[in-house]
């Protein structure tokens, strides 16, 4: 894990404390996925990269804009805008079948109150890419 010192940022209900900070190597993972597609798709450059990041995935959207440029710096993305889109979380009771927004994990079902299975919100992707 990696922390960034000073850096004071909310944790999302429902995370745990100890994972806050994962996003430095989340963008590394980012990169080496750019690294990666610009070979087989023979691409040199990417000027901008956009994410999609689930509310409920305890990745927090500030940690990633403040490491993106480290992250990237020396990379076929650096200097490349970052853009973040937030998705919803959306949860399905097991009861009633309802599909309900959620705000944090564990929001029971604003239907009947029983727990919900998660169906949208936890996951991070590349969701476009501009290159040259």
């Amino acid at each position: 894990m990696t922390n960034l010192p000073g850096a004071n940022l909310h944790l999302p209900e429902g995370c745990m404390a100890g994972i806050a900070m994962h996003e430095l190597s989340l963008l590394e993972n980012v990169r080496e996925i750019l690294e990666d597609h610009a070979q087989s798709q023979k691409f040199s450059k990417v000027s901008r990269v956009t994410l999609e990041i689930g509310k409920l995935s305890c990745i927090e959207p500030e940690a990633l804009r403040f490491g993106f440029d480290v992250v990237m710096k020396g990379s076929l993305a650096e200097g490349a805008e970052l853009i973040i889109t937030e998705l919803n979380g959306l949860g399905r009771c097991q009861q009633c079948g309802q599909n309900t927004v959620m705000e944090v994990l564990y929001d029971p079902c604003s239907h009947c109150g029983r727990p919900l299975t998660v169906v949208q919100g936890m996951e991070m992707k590349i969701k476009d890419l501009v290159v040259i």
